[in-house]
């Protein structure tokens, strides 16, 4: 009988070796270092209320979030799929600025609020949400052109830019949104509405390139078997696809929250108001 010829990739064996990168563990430690022993004085001097379990708890999932992205299995993957590649960029874009920000509150971060209110005003307009949007929705765009992501595939210091990008962009992006001093967006609950549906139409866009692309578009997973079975082409299908997925769950959550968070305000400033009401009439009389 003749010999057939599989239509299916050839799959190469994925390494799923850890990362032991000095500057993401030193980075880790740093952070941790600086938390943790804050939130254990703040809590003892100024009881559980100031700070929570809940909020340490947040904290340390984004530690962990880093370290998976940077330090774990993940960051071997990403430079074998395309697919691992997008699931670090969502984590150092997203789940890690918004656990450890959340983290955060007003006690926990008073020996740096004025630190944080006087580099903001220094910064003036490149402080504003909208720039944040505007630099979040061109850094996905930039760094997926195919000439910058390969660059940053093949070259180490090309590639440690990139996650610092992600992660500074991150965090000055979640950071309008979840930040524990004061709230940047005037209107209620609109701007933040405007502020992330306008990020998720931006970076949608480049969702739904990857995903309907008729080609591979970067070289790089091209010249390499894939792992787990993946031609090139379903891989960047696939990394498509979790954009798409976890950016309308984060975003979701997201707008689920601080409507919460708007709606608890709103409560306190009215009960602030009826007890301030209430002690004018007591001198009244």
């Amino acid at each position: 009988m003749p010999a057939t010829t599989s239509l299916l990739p050839l799959a190469a064996s994925a390494d799923t070796s850890w990362t032991i990168e000095p500057g993401a563990i030193l980075m880790i430690l740093i952070l941790g270092g600086l938390y943790l022993p804050r939130w254990w004085r703040v809590r003892r001097t100024d009881g559980a209320d100031a700070a929570p379990i809940w909020r340490l708890l947040s904290f340390l999932i984004g530690l962990v979030s880093l370290a998976a992205a940077l330090l774990s299995p993940i960051d071997a993957l990403a430079e074998q799929s395309f697919t691992f590649h997008m699931a670090q960029h969502m984590l150092l874009l997203d789940l890690v600025p918004i656990f450890c920000i959340l983290g955060l509150n007003k006690i926990l971060l008073r020996p740096a609020t004025r630190r944080l209110q006087a580099l903001e005003r220094s910064l003036g307009p490149l402080m504003s949400p909208w720039v944040a949007v505007v630099l979040y929705i061109f850094t996905m765009w930039a760094w997926h052109v195919p000439g910058a992501y390969d660059a940053a595939l093949e070259n180490a210091t090309v590639h440690v830019l990139e996650h610092i990008c992600f992660l500074s962009v991150g965090f000055l992006y979640w950071w309008q949104l979840l930040s524990p001093i004061r709230s940047r967006f005037r209107g209620g609950a609109m701007g933040p509405l405007f502020y992330m549906v306008s990020t998720k139409v931006g970076v949608g866009l480049l969702g739904i390139l990857l995903t309907f692309a008729p080609n591979p578009l970067y070289p790089y997973y091209e010249a390499r078997e894939g792992i787990f079975g993946l031609s090139a082409g379903v891989d960047q299908q696939l990394g498509g696809e979790l954009m798409a997925l976890e950016q309308t769950i984060v975003m979701g959550i997201a707008l689920a929250y601080l409507l919460f968070r708007a709606i608890d305000q709103s409560e306190r400033e009215q009960e602030r108001r009826e007890a301030l009401e209430d002690r004018a009439e007591e001198l009244r009389s």
